[in-house]
């Protein structure tokens, strides 16, 4: 059974107001007093930002209990200094965002400009344990075309700076501004993709390996493969939803791969259409479906998902309850539809993060 780890990052609020809050360090000193180590909470690129990681679970019901415990502890230690946590990919209120002091962060922030200052976005990355780089590069090269599905259903970022996108995930777009984001080629072996990967290093455009910002790339710090195009989850059983895709996309990319199936050749220029498109309407309208790259209602491209990795989800007990939460995904609407009603409901963007609020630790 392959394990599955969870990235999150957190949007640091007053909660009063919902505005952002340059806390984060206060907030990692309070958890490092009580006893939260490194291997849960940490910094982020912007000091409004605090993300946390689970443990590597096999058992998805496990990962979702962990994922709730990780936001309330976060919460938490949060609301000991007077700040709230908020599961919200951007900020809807205006916010100036502060970048953080390290090294790393000034040299991104010279080396980028205003990129790098606009980046207070918070995705949700997900860790699927694999056997080698072989295995993982050839993962890579076969879930390319399902990751844009991932987005749509994970969108929670229609407001920016105090006005709606008219997208459902806009952090995706912004996120897309670095210099190494985005969809990949098909790149045949592991030799290849680490010589790519060398390559990219070598121009001086971008730091180190880990600014490789590919849509899924094998990680730097695990024997894993980590998917990275999800918005932060609005709601916990939203990131474990995804989660468990993810594993089920993972362990089928890896079947096709042991049976010599060969992956689907679509070209990036392809790939960055689905993703715009996911981007732009979430589970409201149209996506391009994954295996044609043409349009079809949202609803059936997911079921189109699920059907992809039906017997890797059977095989590990999770098919029934990834249909159950796509169902209710599909009625509930995911955080950007959650937001918008929000908004409709109550005008105000204030009472938005407010609710959201307590959304992320429902």
């Amino acid at each position: 059974m392959r394990t599955v780890g969870v990235e999150e990052e957190l949007l640091l609020v007053a909660p009063e107001t919902g505005e952002p809050q340059a806390l984060s360090a206060a907030v990692l000193a309070h958890a490092s007093r009580y006893g939260a180590g490194e291997d849960v909470f940490e910094k982020e690129l912007h000091d409004q930002m605090l993300e946390f990681a689970t443990h590597p679970q096999s058992d998805m019901a496990d990962l979702h209990a962990e994922i709730v415990r990780c936001r309330a502890e976060a919460a938490r230690h949060a609301g000991e200094i007077g700040c709230a946590v908020a599961a919200l990919a951007t900020s809807p209120l205006p916010v100036s965002p502060c970048i953080g002091m390290g090294r790393r962060y000034q040299w991104m922030a010279e080396q980028y400009g205003i990129a790098t200052r606009e980046q207070l976005v918070c995705g949700c990355h997900v860790h699927v344990s694999v056997e080698s780089d072989d295995e993982g590069v050839a993962v890579i090269d076969r879930v390319r075309p399902w990751l844009s599905v991932l987005t749509a259903l994970s969108a929670n970022s229609p407001f920016w700076q105090g006005g709606d996108t008219s997208y459902s995930s806009y952090r995706s777009r912004v996120w897309g501004r670095w210099p190494s984001a985005g969809p990949t080629e098909v790149f045949g072996s592991a030799e290849r993709y680490h010589r790519c990967v060398a390559d990219m290093v070598a121009t001086g455009v971008i730091l180190d390996r880990a600014m490789v910002y590919f849509d899924a790339r094998l990680s730097q710090r695990y024997p894993t493969v980590e998917i990275r195009v999800a918005d932060v989850c609005l709601h916990a059983d939203t990131a474990a939803l995804v989660a468990t895709l993810a594993r089920g996309l993972v362990e089928t990319a890896a079947r096709e791969w042991q049976a010599g199936q060969e992956p689907v050749e679509h070209g990036v220029s392809l790939l960055r259409l689905a993703t715009w498109q996911a981007a732009r309407s979430g589970l409201t309208g149209e996506l391009l479906d994954p295996r044609t790259i043409r349009r079809r209602p949202a609803e059936a491209v997911v079921q189109a998902l699920l059907e992809h990795v039906a017997q890797a989800l059977a095989d590990s007990g999770d098919l029934d309850r990834a249909r159950a939460a796509c169902a209710e995904l599909l009625g509930r609407g995911n955080g950007a539809r959650v937001q918008r009603e929000l908004m409709k409901r109550t005008g105000s963007l204030r009472e938005v993060v407010v609710e959201c609020v307590r959304l992320t630790q429902e």
